[in-house]
């Protein structure tokens, strides 16, 4: 009984279920040898003869693509699955594709609604309107870091509560915040030029970095590498591993450094300045490898993609209005994207915004503008959390001041 089932297996699936067949041997089911007209009862020798040429005429079309204009070609000779749907088209020889050549009946998907308010703002008194500067960062433990004038404070998105890491005085400003990949630690440009590492948990300073003559406003953390952009043009390459304070400088810029990006991979550095250009380094040039002069404003927007390698996207300034596409691995322009013609507007500041991060879970961002507010928006939610999210997102909206 227990083979008997095993070999009449085939005749009791459910019809919502796929059965694939061995790697190498094409399914029986799902072959359709009937429509070759392949039968076990005797055949005469014109009937043999005849089916013969329709399937030579068949193999030709499959692999030398069809005879005469029109007519459809076919991808593939045997199938491997067993198919429970089937059109009409479906019982034709070898395939049939109802649309032609290249053209596929994927389901067309809706426009995305963007929320046009964000779901939450906190008040940032002191928030200095500054382009070049970078005073928000989210960490991978879901904390966001701001520098708010001469000290920095923490929000942490769970537990919604606000405490102060550190207080420089009258002696130093913020310049930029960026958390390290393990969310614990953050690393800070001041206005003097130097850079410092904190430990967020205990709210202690772990160490300082000298080098730079002039502020550092944009930070960049890789797995063992931390680079500094500075209003003195240049970059630092700071191994936090080593006692010395840099490991080594990048100069290329003819004008402040306002943008800073590694890959993925760790592989490739890009970098923004305020003289219009896109530079690209490699692990170990002390020049760079790539120069992109296309934009016609500063470049402080860097973004690589995690999914393709050596797709980098690069966004100028007011007098820019473009976000560029390249291809790092060929050194070609993909594309140029015009934002003069918005597709979606976001009201909630009423100044520029000057900085934006992106949550840990890819779902939310926080903006921070010139008006000392940071506004938050759910952008991207999880399709199975759409209709919790937007009833949180009601329920939790508000004004919380940090500080």
């Amino acid at each position: 009984m227990p083979i008997n089932r095993m070999i009449n297996s085939n005749y009791n699936n459910s019809p919502s279920r796929t059965i694939y067949s061995d790697r190498f041997i094409p399914s029986r089911s799902g072959s359709n040898f009937a429509l070759f007209d392949f039968s076990n009862s005797p055949a005469s020798d014109q009937g043999k003869a005849d089916r013969s040429i329709t399937y030579q005429s068949l193999l030709r079309a499959t692999l030398f693509g069809p005879d005469k204009p029109g007519t459809p070609a076919s991808r593939n000779i045997f199938r491997y699955k067993t198919e429970t749907k089937r059109s009409l088209h479906s019982l034709r020889p070898l395939g049939y594709d109802e649309s032609g050549p290249g053209i596929s009946h994927s389901p067309v998907k809706a426009p995305r609604k963007f929320p046009t308010s964000p779901y939450k703002v906190l008040d940032a008194p002191g928030l200095e309107d500054d382009f070049y500067l970078n005073l928000v960062d989210w960490s991978p433990n879901n904390v966001l870091a701001v520098g708010l004038e001469s000290c920095i404070y923490l929000w942490n998105a769970c537990g919604n509560k606000v405490s102060k890491l550190c207080d420089f005085g009258i002696s130093d400003g913020i310049c930029s915040v960026g958390w390290a990949q393990c969310g614990t630690h953050l690393a800070v440009g001041t206005n003097n030029g130097q850079v410092q590492i904190w430990d967020a948990s205990n709210c202690r300073r772990v160490r300082t970095m000298e080098g730079h003559r002039s502020r550092v406003g944009v930070l960049a953390w890789s797995s063992s590498l931390l680079s500094s952009g500075s209003h003195d043009n240049s970059i630092l390459q700071i191994d936090i591993r080593a006692r010395d304070d840099f490991a080594s400088k990048l100069v290329g810029h003819k004008n402040e450094v306002c943008g800073l990006k590694w890959s993925y991979d760790d592989r490739e550095l890009a970098s923004g300045g305020n003289e219009n250009r896109l530079l690209v380094w490699n692990q170990h040039s002390a020049q760079p490898v790539l120069k992109h002069c296309e934009h016609t404003a500063a470049v402080k927007a860097i973004a690589w993609s995690p999914h393709r390698h050596g797709l980098l996207a690069s966004g100028g300034g007011a007098t820019d209005r473009c976000i560029r596409f390249w291809d790092t691995t060929t050194n070609t322009h993909l594309s140029c994207l015009d934002t003069g013609s918005q597709l979606a507007t976001l009201t909630g500041h009423t100044t520029r915004v000057l900085c934006l991060a992106i949550s840990p879970d890819g779902q939310k961002i926080v903006t921070g503008s010139g008006d000392e507010t940071l506004c938050f928006w759910r952008l991207f939610p999880a399709s199975k959390s759409q209709s919790t999210d937007s009833k949180i997102g009601s329920s939790s909206f508000g004004r919380t001041t940090i500080r």
